[in-house]
């Protein structure tokens, strides 16, 4: 590993800003700097990850209003499932204090009634069944347009509450869109709606309740306790949490000026905003603990508050999960052993493993992606029908590369499968017409997608799921594919195919937290040290620009940046200004871009889509990404297209460049994590440049710091239903 510096030019001076800091404590610290961001930016840091569009999903739609239609059929699923619910929410266990508390009050919200005292003295409800098999999948996407624009007039009325409140007017179409019909009178009457708004923080949203409502208004009022409640459960989620232990949960709510916190949860679950539930700690079927005098003790919990959005998409993952794992279909077995027969290597072991069980998790590097591709073009031979999807397009360029002909019709995205843009369509069920679904880059699905895709496939499908482990995790709630790696509920494949040349075995050091020295004759690893962050912006333009262009043979265009976050004197703000003006200047005149700049489009949160710009008319933006023109309207610019030479990890996260340059401010020393680096240096194919100002902080981070822990409920919903593998 050389330790060459760019001696080209003279160092530019810069002095380092104050990094700005995450939201909440349980936000990763990769996170967007401010929540006062774009859409396009906050789908990413610890929130956010990229992937590719795949251009339209249907004449007359783009594939983003497709995938919205695809996301609101699911909503529907899911709200029709809660209705078909007959009682309460069940447990395991017997529960007292706050827990019963909880819990009867949100008993007495599914009976039609606010909670009053004597409704917590009621029993804990019985111990919780494996969920029955689901009735429906979902259907296909029908055609939708996108979201009508608030009227003008409602903006208006809007802007002039947000003017007396003393808020910002650039809000009034967001809340106007938010709030809907009346949303100007329902400002009044609860001006802690505004937090429905983002960017808008609890203190800016006491303050503007302070302006309308004078003494009327205070820090115990139901209203603000309920919104401040449902706030710190989203901000929760943006953290990929998929709901907060309730002692967690009144620490904040107590943090954020709350007199009392108990009473703000359960005035929140009585409103029906939010579910609580909870979770045993012990193996179903152990023996219940016994007391001194023989009487069975109380079995031990953990008490949950959550958003209904995602509590109920993890059950619904939880249910399908266990579908496919239970029944998998014996009426294909003849083509599935000739799909066995016809694989090779890692290949064949998953092939055989796929071919008795409803669903398979593989692991392994960029390398072992070979094998899921085998087991694709081997189960399309044997009259199987298959489909692959990974979580970007040049993911599934790479992938298709790998399966040969046919590919065109075989592989796509994830995004692009649940739009019905790509892939084989549906049968009359609504189900996907597959045998065989293979996720590759499984570790980004959240739990909605995760469950959308689960619920879509039919009785007797086979699902793999095959995904590099030490990645970072997904950008909305969950961690999916962990949490089924830990719940052993199925057979773990993992490849021994390991990365090849100096770049390999760099990252597949810091993958078991070892930073090792490298020889890399050809260059291939180049640390650049740099003394604070202004020179790290410098050095990295230089690198971009002129260096490895020169040394190495890869052009700017194929060049990617990768930084730790938004925010911060060398976040992708300042790189991408800086980039841009060497790359592409031009004067911004398409709100900001000229054509040729290369950007990052957000289609939906948690998204990111590498494009460039080809010009802007009176229908918008007009982007090429992936290969398919997309226009972006005027009015969605600002929040879903940013400039895109320098991405965060996570932006980044699926795809591969042939050179990466990673910057490592001094600044960004305490977001730094082993999942991080590994993510940012695996995105190099031929050529990776270190900006190093961290010093011992990386190999520090490397060795100690592993991912931020996230609170979910999928393991202990899979216990209670699917048998551990062991």
């Amino acid at each position: 590993m050389s330790t060459e510096p760019e001696t080209t030019e003279d160092t530019g001076p810069g002095t380092p800003e104050k990094p700005e800091s995450p939201e909440t404590p349980e936000q990763d610290t990769a996170a967007d700097d401010s929540r006062g961001t774009t859409a396009a930016e906050t789908a990413e840091g610890e929130t956010a990850a990229g992937e590719a569009a795949e251009g339209e999903a249907a004449p007359g739609r783009s594939e983003a209003e497709a995938e919205l239609a695809a996301q609101q059929v699911e909503r529907e699923r899911i709200e029709q499932r809660k209705a078909e619910r007959k009682g309460p929410i069940e447990s395991g266990t017997k529960l007292s204090g706050k827990a019963a508390d909880l819990l009867a009050a949100v008993r007495a919200v599914e009976s039609g009634e606010k909670p009053v005292a004597t409704a917590f003295t009621e029993p804990a409800p019985a111990p919780r069944r494996p969920a029955p098999e689901p009735v429906r999948r979902p259907q296909p996407a029908p055609a939708a347009a996108a979201p009508a624009a608030p009227a003008a007039e409602a903006v208006e009325t809007v802007r002039s509450v947000l003017r007396e409140g003393g808020a910002p007017e650039a809000l009034a179409a967001q809340v106007a869109a938010a709030l809907g019909e009346g949303a100007d009178a329902a400002l009044r009457e609860d001006p802690w709606q505004l937090l429905r708004i983002d960017g808008v923080r609890p203190e800016q949203a006491d303050g503007f309740a302070r302006a309308l409502l004078g003494a009327a208004c205070g820090p115990d009022d139901e209203r603000r306790v309920r919104a401040v409640t449902v706030w710190l459960l989203e901000q929760a989620a943006l953290a990929g949490h998929t709901a907060l232990e309730l002692p967690a949960l009144t620490a904040a709510l107590a943090q954020r000026g709350v007199p009392d916190a108990d009473a703000a949860v359960q005035d929140t679950i009585a409103e029906g905003e939010a579910l609580v539930f909870q979770d045993a700690l012990e193996e179903p079927g152990a023996p219940a603990p016994q007391e001194e005098d023989g009487e069975e003790a109380e079995r031990p919990v953990r008490v949950l508050v959550g958003l209904e959005r995602y509590a109920l998409a993890e059950e619904s993952l939880a249910d399908g999960l266990a579908r496919l794992v239970n029944s998998p279909s014996k009426e294909a077995a003849e083509r599935w052993e000739a799909a066995a027969a016809g694989a090779s290597g890692g290949a064949a072991e998953l092939a055989r493993a796929v071919a008795g069980h409803g669903l398979v998790l593989h692991t392994g590097t960029e390398a072992a992606r070979a094998e899921p591709a085998a087991l694709l073009g081997a189960a399309r031979a044997a009259g199987l029908r298959a489909f692959a999807g990974c979580h970007t397009a040049d993911g599934s360029r790479r992938l298709a590369a790998l399966v040969g002909e046919g590919a065109e019709a075989a592989v796509g995205t994830v995004a692009g499968l649940l739009s019905g843009a790509e892939g084989p369509g549906r049968d009359a069920d609504g189900a996907l017409d597959l045998d065989l679904l293979i996720v590759l880059d499984a570790p980004q699905l959240d739990v909605e997608s995760a469950a959308m895709l689960v619920e879509s496939l039919p009785d007797g499908a086979r699902l793999v799921l095959s995904g590099d482990p030490v990645v970072l995790w997904s950008a909305g709630p969950g961690r999916v594919f962990a949490d089924l790696l830990a719940a052993r509920a199925c057979p773990q494949i993992a490849s021994r195919t390991p990365d090849p040349g100096p770049l390999g075995e760099l990252v597949s050091g810091i993958g078991v937290g070892e930073l090792n020295q490298v020889e890399a004759p050809g260059k291939e690893i180049v640390i650049v040290p740099v003394r604070d962050a202004g020179e790290a912006v410098h050095r990295t333009v230089q690198l971009v620009a002129d260096s490895v262009p020169r040394a190495i043979g890869v052009p700017a265009e194929q060049t990617v940046v990768i930084t730790p976050g938004h925010g911060g004197a060398a976040g992708t703000r300042k790189l991408n200004s800086a980039l841009k003006e060497r790359l592409n200047p031009g004067p911004g005149r398409f709100g900001g871009f000229d054509a040729g700049d290369r950007i990052a489009y957000s289609p939906a949160p948690g998204r990111t889509v590498p494009g460039r710009v080809v010009n802007a008319d009176a229908d918008g933006l007009h982007l090429e990404c992936a290969g398919a023109p997309v226009v972006v309207p005027r009015e969605r610019v600002e929040q879903c297209v940013r400039h895109g030479w320098a991405l965060t990890a996570h932006q980044a996260v699926g795809g591969r460049w042939p050179a990466a340059v990673v910057v490592l401010p001094g600044d960004a020393a305490q977001t730094l994590s082993r999942p991080w680096v590994y993510t940012a240096f695996g995105r190099a194919e031929r050529h990776l440049s270190v900006v190093h100002g961290v010093e011992q902080a990386l190999p520090k981070a490397v060795a100690e710091v592993s991912a931020k822990p996230r609170t979910t409920r999928l393991q202990s919903l899979l216990r209670t239903q699917v048998p551990s593998a062991g």
